[in-house]
């Protein structure tokens, strides 16, 4: 039995040895054999279970990675990747035994290269898995997949940087960069990690996104979003989010008591903006600060004495009573009390009085005696006390006679009436006594039922009448180049009459208004030869007679140059400065003329293509090219609410007539020199200073109105009147305001004059708009203050200049440019090339009308560069064309003799 048994099992074994053999030398490479079978011949024993199998993997960089399995009972293990089996020489094999069982464990290795996976192009992951051969048969592991590891740079979506309000919601989003794996996403505030876990408001469970329920003022911060995966880690752009408070009104308080104590006057009561304050640029409280309302008090009437009674039946005692009541009229609302006694009582028998039930004369001898004594004595008393005050009586009269005027004897006195007493003297001393020579300020004692903006020049008390144009510098606080010079206000030209006249002859020149920003260049060969003529350039300082319609706005000053009545050959260049900041898709400007009868038609529109006249809109100024004098006008149709109009913004005080009293006045005007200009002679008549530098505020058309507020006044030294610390002026008062200056006046008031030193802030900011803060610091002592510098153009010195010196372009190069460029060229260097080089490209028709193409586009060049003649960059444009090869600078330098040129040059100009 036992030899049989055996017998049978020694085929099978044989069969399983021949088998593994064969399935080895396929392992080995052999390219004849089968593929490996599914399984091997049944024998007796226990099929492989896996103790190991391979995990997924990822490919980091070029890094292999390694894939294991191990099983027991295991006779052989392989892998089989991708449905193929991997050679036997890529794989390492460890065998061990199994101390409680004694079957025998095999552990298996193998890499897998990054290569290996790129060039794998099948439907799926790349795989591996591995089997396991026993005596009972085969095993076979899980798939494990095989993928290359990587992070993208850039993220899908970038949280955006937001503004809410407090206790909204904030929802930042974020989509990090695609990899493999996914990205894990963490959050960070200001660089510093955020853990939901511990703030119960803040969730970053949401598909990667950032939410805080309620927004909280430490919400504010800088956000960021960082992916990691186990490649890289990446951070995305930074989000910025600021949680801002509008202002709330507090409650109102309680109305104050009428200010009139008899008869018709005011009362009033404010709130302030404080439940809560705006924060972070939150809004602030729309409406007044300060309300009143009229209230009529009751006039106090003093009590006066009705008549008195008659004498009462004499009494027992001798005497006999009369009274009066204080009922003539009763004292009321406050009136004094009659002063003086109610009642009076005297003897009634004149000596005959009954004392005791006994006659007078039946009265001892001895008692009459004495009594007669008594009422010698008593005479004789009476006498002298009354001698002494007659005597001092008439000293105290004639005192008062030799110390008062005759206007205290008045005939008023006798009839009853008042008269008020005209001191002649003032008695020295006496600090109550004022100055009779003082003026009453008139700015404090006047009240208000609203807001103290004082844009009606009827107003005289707050704001007097002016000359709408009046010359001043133009003002570039940040374009500080060589073409400007410092400047303060006391050396401002105090000239009235707007107007530059001189005589220019054919080699022509330049007319400028000083300090004004207008300017008029005759071009040379625009006057006949042998011929002059006296031309003028004006401001119209008058309430201008163009009233723009609908929602139009004059941008600037209207000028007026002549003579109307001649005609010139060659177009000259008038620049006219403007309020608006240039933007095609916000405004439409428009040239305007006045006709002869007074009426004004439009000449063109700036973006027009036109032949007759040229318009080229620079940041601050129009350039324009005419052919007729005239008077001409800049309006403005605005497009959109983002039409942007230009305001400067300055602040001016001075002392009141009340020594304790400083006003503070804000102009908002527009941001030309003639607007200044009139705020600045206005204020010297005034005794204004000017207290900071002047700042630009962009005005939006978006029909939300100004708000002009006082901060930051120190609280134990000064106080502001009348009580309000905002004010608001509506849109239309500020947008069509037609070049006349937006006023705002503040009175501050010092609790004692020792104080000598203000320091606060004036913030003029638009609703939903734009916002400069003006930082005051300075002297209210006109001998301690310091002057404000500001940076102007130095023209004030040259109104007219003939001939070559008005010109930065030497004569001789110029005509060698315009014979050059004038002059047709297969490769388009013309003139052409040199309007675009000089960035003038539009309405090229215009050009291409004048005998000359170049010398117009070179007196426009001129009209545009008269402060700084920068001649350098003229020269870099025809070296690009590619004419010319030496710069026009040098060449003045060698050309130029006149000294006042190479002066002007060596200062910028």
């Amino acid at each position: 039995m036992g030899g049989g048994a055996a017998g049978r099992r020694c085929p099978e074994r044989l069969a399983l040895v021949l088998g593994l053999c064969s399935w080895a030398a396929a392992l080995r490479g052999n390219d004849n054999s089968e593929a490996l079978p599914e399984s091997i011949p049944s024998a007796p024993g226990t099929l492989p279970h896996f103790m190991e199998e391979p995990d997924d993997a990822y490919i980091i960089k070029s890094n292999p990675i390694v894939l294991r399995c191990k099983a027991m009972p295991a006779m052989q293990i392989f892998f089989k990747c991708n449905g193929e089996w991997v050679h036997q020489n890529e794989h390492v094999s460890e065998e061990s035994m199994d101390e409680t069982t004694g079957l025998k464990i095999r552990e298996v290795f193998i890499n897998v290269t990054r290569q290996q996976v790129e060039d794998f192009h099948g439907p799926e992951d790349y795989w591996c898995q591995c089997v396991a051969w026993s005596h009972l048969g085969t095993s076979k592991s899980r798939k494990a997949s095989v993928r290359i590891a990587y992070l993208r740079k850039n993220f899908e979506q970038d949280p955006q940087g937001k503004e809410v309000p407090i206790e909204g919601m904030i929802v930042l989003h974020c989509r990090p960069p695609e990899g493999v794996p996914a990205a894990e996403v963490e959050w960070l505030k200001n660089e510093e990690p955020i853990d939901s876990n511990l703030d119960e408001n803040i969730d970053t469970r949401a598909d990667h996104n950032l939410i805080i329920r309620q927004a909280r003022l430490s919400d504010s911060g800088n956000y960021t979003c960082m992916a990691a995966n186990i490649v890289a880690k990446r951070r995305s752009m930074s989000a910025t989010v600021v949680v801002y408070v509008n202002g709330g009104w507090s409650s109102w308080t309680e109305w104050s008591n009428c200010n009139a104590r008899c008869g018709r006057g005011w009362q009033k009561r404010s709130r302030t903006c404080t439940n809560p304050a705006p924060l972070n640029g939150g809004a602030f409280c729309e409406g007044m600060s300060v309300q009143k309302i009229t209230c009529t008090s009751l006039c106090p009437v003093d009590g006066n004495w009705e008549v008195w009674s008659e004498w009462s039946v004499c009494s027992p005692e001798c005497e006999h009573l009369r009274v009066r009541e204080c009922i003539a009229p009763p004292p009321r609302n406050g009136g004094k009390y009659c002063e003086g006694l109610s009642q009076e009582s005297e003897n009634c028998t004149e000596g005959l009085c009954i004392q005791d039930k006994k006659p007078l004369h039946e009265i001892k001898s001895q008692n009459i005696e004495n009594a007669s004594d008594i009422a010698l004595y008593s005479g004789l008393g009476a006498a002298v006390i009354a001698v002494a005050v007659l005597v001092v009586g008439v000293t105290l009269y004639r005192r008062s006679q030799s110390e008062y005027g005759v206007d205290v004897i008045d005939s008023s006195a006798l009839t009853g009436g008042f008269q008020t007493f005209n001191f002649k003297t003032v008695r020295q001393g006496n600090s109550l006594l004022l100055n009779s020579s003082m003026q009453p300020d008139l700015t404090v004692s006047r009240t208000y039922s609203g807001p103290i903006c004082l844009q009606d020049p009827m107003d005289k008390e707050l704001m007097t009448e002016s000359s709408l144009f009046n010359p001043l510098s133009d003002i570039k606080v940040k374009a500080r180049n060589k073409a400007t010079y410092i400047q303060n206000l006391s050396s401002i030209s105090t000239q009235s009459e707007l107007k530059t006249t001189a005589i220019f002859g054919h080699l022509g020149g330049r007319l400028v208004v000083p300090n004004t920003g207008v300017s008029l260049l005759i071009p040379h060969g625009a006057i006949p030869e042998e011929s002059s003529w006296e031309i003028y350039l004006a401001i119209n300082q008058r309430e201008s007679s163009l009233q723009p319609e609908g929602t139009d706005v004059l941008l600037g000053p209207e000028v007026t140059c002549g003579p109307s009545d001649v005609s010139v050959s060659t177009p000259f260049a008038l620049t006219i400065p403007h309020c608006a900041e240039v933007n095609s898709e916000h405004w439409s400007i428009h040239l305007k003329k006045r006709t002869q009868q007074g009426k004004w038609e439009e000449v063109m529109s700036v973006e027009e293509e036109t032949t007759s006249c040229y318009c080229l809109l620079d940041p601050y100024a129009c350039h324009i090219l005419l052919n007729s004098f005239g008077t001409y006008a800049l309006i403005g149709e605005p497009i959109s609410d983002c039409a942007v109009r230009q305001l400067k913004v300055a602040v001016f005080g001075c002392l009141s007539c009340n020594s304790l009293d400083y006003n503070l006045r804000v102009y908002c005007m527009d941001n030309t020199p003639c607007s200044f200009q009139e705020v600045v002679l206005d204020e010297r008549l005034q005794g204004g200073q000017l207290l900071e530098e002047p700042k630009l505020l962009h005005f939006k058309g978006n029909t939300f109105s100004l708000q002009i507020s006082v901060l930051d006044i120190p609280p134990f030294l000064w106080r502001i009147k009348p009580f309000t610390a905002c004010q608001e002026v509506p849109f239309s008062r500020v947008w069509c305001s037609n070049q006349k200056p937006l006023h705002c006046a503040f009175s501050l008031e010092r609790y004692t004059p020792a104080t000598t030193q203000l320091s606060c802030k004036i913030c003029v900011r638009q609703v939903k708009g734009h916002e400069q803060i003006l930082q005051i610091q300075t002297s209210i002592l006109e001998s301690e203050r310091e002057s404000i510098t500001f940076f102007a153009h130095d023209d004030s010195n040259f109104p007219a200049q003939m001939g070559a010196k008005a010109f930065k372009i030497p004569y001789s190069i110029r005509q060698r440019i315009c014979a050059t460029f004038d002059t047709p060229n297969a490769k388009g260097k013309d003139w052409q090339m040199l309007a675009q080089k000089n960035s003038i490209s539009r309405n090229l028709s215009y050009f291409a009308t004048q005998s000359s193409p170049s010398a117009v586009i070179l007196d426009l060049w001129e009209a545009r560069h008269q402060h700084d003649g920068d001649l350098d960059s003229l020269a870099c444009a025809l070296e690009e064309i590619g004419r010319t090869h030496s710069k026009i600078s040098d060449i003045t330098e060698t050309e130029i003799e006149e000294p006042d040129f190479n002066y002007s040059r060596q200062n910028g100009l």
